[in-house]
């Protein structure tokens, strides 16, 4: 499995598009073969930003949610926003090797 964690710190002259945005991009991840969860949640502690949660089935389901979101509306809608997320492999024997800290979508 591929967990991605961490959250996206959005600007307030952005935070409406963003929050209209996510709905579509929530169903649409969550439609996707080998998407397990997915969750984009607003921190309660700092405003405009969101917890970002995302699990998937392996890493060919990961690859394809990134490729498919690479053009989709969130992306541009979200382009130049930071993101803060690590990403962690999940092995069969339940051992977490953890990924790096990159920008995805």
């Amino acid at each position: 499995m591929i967990r991605l964690s961490g959250h996206i710190d959005v600007p307030p002259h952005r935070r409406a598009a963003v929050a209209a945005a996510l709905p579509d991009h929530i169903r649409r991840t969550r439609a996707e073969p080998g998407c397990l969860s997915f969750r984009v949640i607003p921190d309660p502690k700092v405003k405009g930003r969101w917890q970002v949660r995302e699990t998937f089935r392996d890493r060919k389901a990961f690859i394809a949610h990134q490729l498919r979101t690479r053009n989709s509306r969130w992306a541009r809608i979200t382009a130049g926003i930071p993101r803060h997320y690590s990403i962690d492999v999940i092995g069969r024997s339940g051992a977490n090797r953890p990924g790096r800290p990159g920008k995805t979508s």
